[in-house]
């Protein structure tokens, strides 16, 4: 099973809103997680980001595997 942390698209239309989650690759975008991990706020200026740091090392440590996103999203925060 490969295992990405990756972003999950919540908000209404033209106003995006993210959850930052782990999920199994093969499941959709807005489908299944496994665990959530912190949020992700573009629309504010500056974009709001927060993220459970525990839970992220953790996955990270077990093998997941970061989007490009997200790994931006986690070296901004300084989790990566």
């Amino acid at each position: 099973m490969a295992v990405k942390i990756r972003l999950r698209r919540m908000g209404a239309k033209k106003n995006p809103f993210y959850r930052i989650v782990v999920a199994d690759s093969r499941y959709p975008r807005d489908g299944r997680f496994i665990e959530e991990l912190g949020t992700y706020d573009p629309t504010v200026s500056p974009s709001a980001v927060k993220v459970d740091a525990d839970k992220a090392k953790q996955w990270l440590s077990n093998g997941a595997q970061p989007t490009d996103t997200v790994k931006a999203l986690l070296k901004k925060e300084g989790i990566l």
